[in-house]
């Protein structure tokens, strides 16, 4: 059934992560995908639905900040409280089978949203009285080390207790949730490490070349140069020796082999700006490496993000890049909310109100449907670009970011 999974846990309440001293539930879930977990698990905690809305936004940023997939619960009371977890982001919805609500939700959710979308949660592995099998709901988590023949298990303790192992050796072990509190600190990929070494198959890099493989310069190291994994932007080159290839890939985070220094160098050790590995691959020749990171702050040493920013000639060229096309505009769009400008179409829409920018994307619409009866291609341009203008005065208005649907988009 795959990998071993490490699923740290949290507790989101009134935005913040409560079991953590109230800690930014944003920057401690991104923190803990950095740190080499495979999901996070969220238990969604609200009075009522004004807190209840603001758990939802932060849940969204949260989605955008990490790359691991979410599991949220805590808080469903109908089919809609399942749309919201997972159109905030969550890979899955939790059921809590202790409310009986729940119970008699499954069957609907999972028909709904896709059983594979469908979680529930049990104190105990006797569930023989629940609907979850018709459903075919993916997961049990638990309290206790139940029974994995029943269905995979998630179980809730301790991701550093070695007497985890046996348990994790069962092709039905989902992975093991560790409620995060006073450390925030777990390095999950140590872990995983000492449970591959056990025998338990778990998601680590493994690099489908050995180091021995490639072509070396005469230091006997090889070039790598560094991309941004999301912009594609340059970073930096470097150099790695076989230690820091190897240690690189143990650990996820780049290593590398100063020259200068003639010793291992870590980056970001020092500085805190750390490059979390997402791909390495390799050229044609073997002789140079592509690394595609999460960079932390700065790649260059000067401060600047990247290390190629000294311009020595450049011919104008179109370089349009459409994404960035999207958010430049969308960026003017919200400083006109934010800072209207007397005389401004985009200002007029947002003082006319939501009725109004409806009322045009209809109208736009409608114009594109037209113009595709039009045998001229430059007619249906212009009016999917007035069309794609007023859907972002209405993303802007509602509060969606270019950012949600390109990830939404990349989920389907």
């Amino acid at each position: 059934m795959g990998y071993f999974k490490l699923v740290p846990y949290i507790r989101l309440n009134n935005g913040k992560a409560v079991n953590v001293e109230n800690a930014d539930a944003v920057a401690l879930c991104e923190k803990l995908n950095d740190n080499g977990a495979d999901e996070i698990y969220i238990v969604e905690e609200s009075a009522n639905d004004k807190e209840h809305d603001t758990n939802i936004g932060v849940i969204k940023q949260i989605a955008s900040a990490v790359d691991v997939p979410l599991l949220i619960g805590g808080n469903i009371k109908r089919l809609e409280d399942v749309k919201k977890y997972l159109y905030a982001g969550g890979a899955m919805a939790v059921l809590d089978m202790s409310k009986d609500s729940n119970v008699a939700l499954i069957k609907a959710a999972a028909e709904r949203f896709g059983s594979e979308k469908i979680a529930i949660y049990a104190e105990n592995a006797d569930i023989a009285d629940y609907s979850w099998k018709e459903a075919g709901a993916t997961l049990l988590i638990t309290k206790k080390q139940a029974d994995t023949s029943i269905l995979p298990v998630l179980t809730i303790g301790d991701v550093s207790d070695k007497s985890l192992t046996e348990f994790a050796k069962d092709d039905n072990a989902y992975g093991v949730a560790q409620v995060i509190e006073g450390n925030t600190d777990i390095d999950f990929i140590d872990v995983k490490s000492s449970l591959k070494a056990d025998g338990v198959k778990v998601n680590m890099f493994e690099s489908s070349m050995s180091f021995s493989e490639f072509k070396l310069n005469s230091d006997g190291h090889i070039p790598v140069v560094v991309q941004d994994y999301k912009t594609n932007e340059v970073l930096m080159v470097a150099y790695m020796n076989e230690e820091a290839f190897n240690t690189t890939i143990k650990t996820g985070r780049m290593t590398y082999y100063s020259r200068s220094r003639q010793e291992l160098w870590v980056k970001g050790l020092t500085s805190g700006h750390f490059q979390y590995v997402k791909s390495l691959t390799i050229d044609c020749d073997n002789d140079t490496l592509l690394a595609k990171v999460k960079q932390i702050g700065a790649a260059c040493h000067t401060g600047n993000r990247s290390c190629f920013f000294n311009t020595l000639v450049k011919k104008e060229y179109d370089d349009t890049n459409p994404l960035e096309v999207f958010n430049e505009v969308f960026d003017v769009i919200l400083d006109r909310k934010k800072n209207p400008k007397e005389g401004s179409y985009t200002n007029y829409l947002f003082d006319k109100g939501i009725d109004k920018i409806l009322k045009k994307v209809g109208e736009e619409a409608t114009e594109i449907v037209i113009a595709a009866k039009n045998p001229d291609p430059e007619e249906i341009i212009y009016e999917i670009s007035d069309f794609i203008y007023h859907v972002m005065v209405l993303m802007a208005e509602k509060g969606v970011s270019w950012d949600e649907i390109t990830r939404e988009l990349a989920r389907r």
